[in-house]
């Protein structure tokens, strides 16, 4: 299981982190949080796994989907990798609520 960092922490340390919102492109309709890059889920793990995007190797990640569940298999999948990620507690539901 990933590393989870709440919703105030994560919008206090935005600028450190690179997010990957992790949902599906019709989920989008809803609404992200600004400045992430949308990869869903499966296609964060291929690219990890075929080194695509090794230069984020460097970086700290926080991945997020609705509510958790994918964004946590994302980080968790990233950090087998060698990447630095966390999961945003609770995803997007949780993100316009405080």
């Amino acid at each position: 299981m990933a590393e989870k960092i709440g919703v105030e922490d994560l919008k206090k340390k935005k600028h450190e982190f690179i997010i990957i919102d992790v949902r599906e492109l019709d989920e989008l309709e809803t609404g992200k949080i600004d400045g992430s890059a949308h990869m869903p889920l499966g296609l964060v793990i291929r690219n990890a796994n075929k080194g695509e995007i090794n230069d984020l190797k460097e970086k700290k990640i926080c991945t997020y989907c609705r509510n958790g569940y994918r964004g946590n298999i994302a980080a968790d999948e990233l950090n087998k990798k060698g990447f630095r990620a966390v999961t945003l507690d609770g995803g997007f539901d949780t993100w316009n609520i405080k």
